[in-house]
């Protein structure tokens, strides 16, 4: 006997939705509009389920679902080249977007796409057999750097995150090394440009170019310098942005790490 499950995803209207993921090279399977709208989209072994609501916010939403695979880096560069050549740029802010590849602290590497709709897909390979957390680092900026991460994709909490990173930036008797800064300035840059910061965000995308560091180092944060070079280059052109705040994330009291 042989079961699959399948999500039902919402979205107030269906085109923009399923042109998104033809860019993402997902095939429509099947389609309707009475008597509600319906379609389905699939590519490989991923099949996903849409239907309309009018009345929905894709802004607020909280729809989401984790999709497994043995080539995430693969998948990665396949989507990131057909958004581009839908899109003329890789959208990292707003509706649509796609996050950072990167490892996690629970044994994932993954990736984060968020369609028109509000949907969120966590694709990801397992790196490890322990699914839970690891701890929390005790060195300061690699602490710092491990909380901010999850404020920022687990919790989707971008001003949680720049208060982490803001806050351990301001510390005086430490000092990160290259590595650990050009990794928190890149994060602080996006987590900015989600926030509508962008005074922010250019500011951390200026300091972040202008690290020297070695080829090791460079090689050591590839995934980073490739999110630097994608902020770089998605400018402030962002007519799917939503939630935008000029308003700059200033701590006037100490920052707890959790």
């Amino acid at each position: 006997m042989g079961e699959k499950t399948v999500p039902i995803l919402p979205c107030r209207t269906l085109r923009p939705v399923l042109d998104f993921y033809a860019a993402l090279g997902f095939e429509v399977t099947f389609q309707q509009k009475s008597p509600h709208p319906y379609a389905v989209v699939e590519r490989g072994g991923i099949q996903l389920h849409f239907f309309g609501m009018k009345r929905y916010e894709p802004a607020e939403s909280f729809s989401t679902c984790c999709i497994l695979t043995d080539d995430v880096d693969g998948l990665y560069g396949a989507f990131r080249a057909g958004l581009r050549a839908a899109y003329g740029r890789i959208p990292v802010r707003g509706l649509p977007r796609i996050g950072p590849l990167k490892d996690t602290s629970h044994g994932v590497r993954q990736f984060l796409v968020t369609d028109p709709g509000g949907n969120r897909l966590r694709v990801g390979q397992p790196t490890g057999r322990d699914p839970h957390h690891r701890p929390a680092p005790e060195e300061t900026f690699a602490r710092a750097l491990h909380h901010a991460s999850l404020f920022a994709d687990s919790k989707d909490d971008p001003a949680g995150a720049a208060k982490i990173i803001d806050r351990v930036l301001l510390v005086e008797d430490e000092q990160p090394t290259p590595v650990q800064l050009l990794r928190l300035l890149v994060l602080r840059a996006d987590v900015a440009g989600r926030l509508g910061d962008e005074g922010a965000a250019a500011s951390a995308l200026a300091r972040a170019a202008a690290l020297p560091l070695t080829a090791q180092e460079r090689e050591s944060v590839r995934d980073d310098l490739e999110r630097l070079e994608e902020l770089g280059t998605s400018g402030s052109a962002d007519p799917g942005a939503f939630g935008r705040s000029k308003r700059t994330v200033v701590l006037d009291r100490p920052f707890s790490y959790p």
